[in-house]
């Protein structure tokens, strides 16, 4: 995934690296990833700002928050959208497709009970 930010673009990678980095973020008894995954399916902009920090690691050049917190507030940045577009990568990358399948899976059978 890439987004390009005031005419620079960046890099994120939803691979190993990062799935071992959001599970060393989240001291909760469920999996950091899926506690991510779950904070972007809630529209919760803290955590996919959390996320691309993570995704951007070992990247270059690299995100930072400041960065990142211009983008997002800025008018122009269609946040619907940058959210859609994480989940599709969450979605497809091989370390991190099954988290989001069995979240969404667990998110169904809730709603089923209800």
């Amino acid at each position: 995934m890439e987004l390009t930010i005031n005419g620079q673009v960046y890099q994120f990678n939803f691979g190993m690296g990062f799935m071992r980095e959001m599970n060393k973020k989240v001291t909760m008894p469920v999996d950091g990833v899926k506690y991510a995954v779950a904070g972007i399916m809630d529209g919760d902009v803290e955590s996919l700002e959390d996320l691309l920090l993570v995704a951007n690691k070992g990247q270059n050049p690299r995100a930072t928050t400041e960065i990142l917190d211009e983008y997002i507030d800025d008018s122009d940045t269609d946040i619907d959208q940058l959210f859609e577009d994480t989940m599709g990568f969450l979605k497809n990358a091989n370390a991190t497709k099954k988290c989001v399948q069995n979240l969404e899976k667990t998110i169904e059978e809730e709603k089923a009970k209800k």
